[in-house]
């Protein structure tokens, strides 16, 4: 496996794994509160519909030029990646409430309590949450699956790390039968966003026609350089906002 190979494979299965963890919250919520034959199901369903958009997506990426599929990925690659990355930033810095899956879990159930008792058979409520949550998490994970499979002709290892990633999440969550609460989700989504970022520069410059000194080898030095950087955004946050809160104590003080 080469080093942009490997890459990939972490890439995907990190953020695959993160979604995951937020879509099995939803279920677990449902499923616990309602109906767990009606959530898994709707689960289910989503499923089915992510494997049949990636299927039908797939092909059509992988036939487009090299130069016009790296620019069109890479693009993408850095809409997404930045979104990540700005998010984690602002949540390492303070500037953005962490995301908590225990507190996501108890609104999912309280919600799920207000709708009513369960319907006999299918669970109307159970299968429309459970299958939404599961698409809406999943569609960024089939994004990333053609984005970084296609750009390398290597769906199939992508779709790989994918799968992985959410077995490991559901075998996970039927052990401890709760939310992943403990896992690092805020580090994971800095590592991912670093990574897409990363990919997007590399493969976007390379679409538009640039030549990167040493190849894929490149990448070794625009990964670090990102986090570099983002690390760098984090100190100068927190330099930022432990200095207003210092000047708004003195304030209250005088």
């Amino acid at each position: 496996m080469t080093g942009s190979e490997f890459g990939l494979a972490i890439s995907v299965f990190l953020a695959c794994a993160v979604e995951s963890v937020e879509a099995l919250t939803i279920v677990l919520a449902v499923g616990s509160t309602r109906s767990w034959r009606s959530a898994l199901i709707g689960a289910g369903a989503a499923v089915i519909a992510l494997t049949a958009i990636t299927a039908a997506l797939g092909p059509g990426l992988t036939s487009l030029p090299i130069n016009t599929l790296r620019l069109v990925v890479g693009g993408l690659l850095l809409v997404f990646g930045l979104q990540w990355l700005r998010k984690a930033i602002l949540r390492a810095t303070g500037l953005k409430a962490l995301h908590d899956e225990d507190e996501a879990f108890r609104e999912e159930r309280a919600a799920a309590a207000a709708a009513g008792a369960p319907h006999d058979g299918l669970d109307a409520y159970s299968f429309a949450i459970s299958f939404k949550g599961v698409l809406l998490e999943g569609l960024e994970v089939v994004f990333i699956v053609l984005t970084f499979g296609a750009n390398q002709h290597r769906v199939g290892l992508a779709a790989l790390a994918a799968a992985l990633a959410i077995l490991a999440v559901v075998i996970a969550g039927l052990a401890v039968r709760a939310p992943l609460a403990r896992v690092p989700e805020n580090a994971m989504k800095f590592s991912v966003g670093v990574m897409l970022t990363s990919f997007g520069i590399f493969w976007g410059a390379e679409g538009a026609g640039a030549r990167w000194p040493g190849g894929d080898a490149a990448l070794l030095a625009v990964a670090p350089a990102v986090l570099a950087f983002s690390i760098l955004l984090v100190w100068a946050f927190r330099r930022t906002n432990n200095a207003e809160t210092l000047e708004l104590g003195e304030g209250a003080g005088a």
